[in-house]
């Protein structure tokens, strides 16, 4: 698949590149990417949820009532779960929600939204360019350049720039990754995905294995 190359401006370079059709032009495979989004959403959650069982409740232990006679159930203690302020009946405990899936599953979900992408046309190719300084007025001038001002939009770079992460770092809708840092929900996660120059080998050497 050959793809026009665009300016910070917008406008046609007059280069072009091509995609590798085994990584952006793939039939997705729908229960991979579902895999891979689960896994990731899942690894985001802390699990630091916890509620107080009986033996933890501040209370004493002492025989509130007798045993028989009152006419009433029996009960041994205030902390008794049935009793209001005593402890929680199997209540959330701490615990982690990740779970492991295969590379090449993970490899397949990345190449199944890559390709949805680019089947969509909402795949962007753009020169190599860096900010002297961070600067959002000079980013957001780019997105209004590409007509995504109004669009989620990640963009991936080859290797980590400081500049154009923070001039990005303010606008919800962007986001900025190096290629080690793309995945399956950030991908799927946008309207559109600007690729540098640079990238795509690096993209393509990671996808290939």
């Amino acid at each position: 698949m050959e793809v026009k190359v665009l300016n910070i401006s917008g406008k046609e370079t007059g280069k072009t590149v091509s995609l590798s059709d085994s990584i952006f032009g793939i039939e997705p495979n729908n229960h991979a990417v579902y895999l891979d989004v689960k896994q990731y959403l899942a690894n985001q959650r802390q699990g630091t949820h916890k509620s107080k069982e009986r033996n933890e409740v501040t209370g004493s232990t002492r025989k509130i009532k007798k045993q028989k006679g009152t006419g009433t159930a029996r009960a041994g203690s205030i902390k008794n779960p049935l009793f209001k302020g005593g402890g929680t009946i199997f209540g959330p405990r701490p615990r982690s929600y990740s779970f492991k899936l295969n590379k090449n599953l993970k490899r397949l979900a990345r190449k199944s939204v890559l390709s949805a992408k680019a089947n969509e046309g909402n795949i962007i190719v753009l020169e190599n360019f860096e900010f002297e300084a961070p600067n959002t007025k000079n980013f957001i001038a780019i997105l209004k350049s590409l007509g995504l001002e109004n669009k989620k939009s990640l963009f991936v770079l080859g290797e980590s720039n400081k500049n154009v992460y923070l001039s990005s770092r303010n606008l919800k809708a962007s986001n900025v990754v190096t290629t080690n840092e793309l995945n399956t929900y950030a991908v799927l996660n946008v309207n559109n995905l600007i690729l540098l120059e640079d990238p795509l080998a690096g993209i393509e050497e990671n996808l290939s294995k």
